[in-house]
This record gives structure tokens, C-alpha cells and sequence, in this order.
């Protein structure tokens, strides 16, 4: 079940574990299982990478992160089938992301003989790709009435859903902001006019979501795959620069040759 109305529906490069969560999703749907134990459930996968990256079977390794992504999607796509939007859910699986995807480069520094300031900046460049594509995504999705569960700017704790507690929604608001608000505002300072801009072509959201988070994990996979553990921490580093990038892309689309390219394109 996507997040988008099937026109504005485009390819999305980090989605690819949608059909199998889907379908996980369908099997699980009249039982007692929440979208929370699904996330529950990433969150041990992706631990169990974690421990044989540790003990150097990379291949599985790469197995349980994939079925970490997989199931990642699966948690979203039972909250829709089964009608329970949640924000406690949304925030609670925004921060299993984020210890995950430090404790995978923990792995990979602990493993390697890189620097430590190495796989912080290798952190910080992750985490600022996967905002600035979600940034762009939750636009497009609000513009186009697609899934509005995140919001385009997190700056208050919202009002809870049916079957929420506020109580639970501002504590898991309140950790959010701690693990991201530093993302976040590096984002919006960096493309303030982002929300107002006229053209999102299909082909833009679909080279930004080669910085979602599904991708990132793929190609960690890929690399882990192939017996390139050790140059992990040094692509996404490298990675990081087409962040600047797309953004000038972004702001090239809505002026300039570029916007005069899409509009004859259109």
C-alpha cells in the first residue's frame, strides 16, 4: 500500500522491501500483532547483524539487514491496512533507525582499523541523506495527498491519534527531537523555500531516494557482500557530497535552465 495517490506514485530506489512488507503485512492483519512488534522485531534483526558483522559472517550479516528494511516497511504497511495511525509508532521506529544505523557503523569501526572521527563523520553524512530525502518526500507526500503520519517540520509535539496517549506521543516527540532535531534544522537551513516550491518532477524524487534509508542499507549489504567491510565507513563519507548536490539540483529545477527544461519537458 503506498504513501502516494497511484498518479503521483514514482520509483523509489530505497522502497524495494514495500511488496514482501506488504505482503507480510496481509498475513499479519487479522491477528494481534501491532505495527510496534513489527518494529520490535527490525530492531532485533538489526541487531542479529550486528552480532555476526561482529563475528565476521558478513553475508548473513547482510541477510538480517535486508530483512531489517524488509520489515521496516512491513510495520508502515500494517498501521495503513489495519487503519491505526500512530505517532508513537512513527517516532519510536525514527529512533530504531537512528541507534541502529550508529551501532552498524560502531560495527564497522570496531572491525576496521578507521578512525573513530571517521565513523562519526560517516554518521553525520548518513543521517543528513536520509533527512534531506525525507524532507522532500514529506513535501511531495502533503502536496499530493499522500500518507501525512510525518510532517514536514517537527517543531511541537502533535495532537495524539485515536488510541494514543498525548502523554506517550510527547515523550516519543521529545527523543525524536533529541536524535534528530540537528538534522532537521541543517536541512531546512540549507533549502528554507523547499515547501514552496512549484516542480517535484518524478525523476528528482526518484534520484533522492537513492538516499533513503532502505538504499543505504542495500548498498552496506552489497558492500559487506563483496568483502569491502573496510571501505564502508569511507563511501558514505564520500557519498554525503551529492547531498549539496541534490539540493542545488532541487533549487536549479525551480529556477533557471533546469526549471526551463522542465516546463518544456512538461
Amino acid at each position: 500500500m503506498s504513501k502516494l495517490p497511484e498518479k503521483y506514485r514514482f520509483l523509489d530506489l530505497s522502497d524495494y522491501g514495500r511488496p514482501v512488507g506488504h505482503w507480510i503485512a496481509n498475513q499479519l492483519k487479522s491477528t494481534f500483532f501491532t505495527p510496534i512488534h513489527i518494529t520490535t522485531m527490525f530492531i532485533v534483526s538489526g541487531i542479529i547483524a550486528i552480532v555476526f558483522m561482529i563475528k565476521g559472517y558478513f553475508i548473513t550479516a547482510a541477510f538480517f539487514i535486508i530483512l531489517k528494511s524488509i520489515l521496516d516497511a512491513a510495520d508502515g504497511e500494517l498501521s495503513r491496512l489495519k487503519n491505526t495511525p500512530s505517532y508513537v509508532g512513527r517516532y519510536y521506529d525514527s529512533i530504531a533507525d537512528f541507534l541502529l544505523n550508529f551501532s552498524f557503523l560502531l560495527a564497522f569501526w570496531y572491525i576496521t582499523d578507521i578512525s573513530i572521527v571517521y565513523m562519526l563523520i560517516a554518521f553525520f553524512g548518513i543521517q543528513l541523506q536520509g533527512t534531506v530525502y525525507n524532507y522532500y518526500y514529506v513535501i511531495f507526500r502533503n502536496r499530493f495527498n499522500g500518507d501525512k503520519t510525518s510532517r514536514i517540520f517537527e517543531d511541537k509535539a502533535p495532537s495524539a491519534m485515536p488510541g494514543e496517549k498525548q502523554s506517550s506521543v510527547n515523550k516519543w516527540f521529545w527523543m525524536y527531537k533529541i536524535c534528530y532535531s540537528i538534522f532537521d534544522k541543517t536541512i531546512y537551513q540549507m533549502d528554507k523555500n523547499a515547501k514552496y516550491a512549484e516542480h517535484f518532477p518524478k525523476w528528482f524524487m526518484t534520484a533522492i531516494s537513492a538516499f533513503g534509508l532502505g538504499f543505504q542499507l542495500l548498498i552496506i549489504s552489497f558492500m559487506l557482500c563483496v568483502g569491502w567491510e573496510e571501505y564502508i565507513i569511507l563511501f558514505f563519507i564520500c557519498y554525503s557530497i551529492l547531498t549539496f548536490v541534490f539540493i542545488l539540483f532541487r533549487k536549479g529545477i525551480n529556477s533557471g535552465w533546469i526549471g526551463n527544461y522542465v516546463e518544456k519537458a512538461n
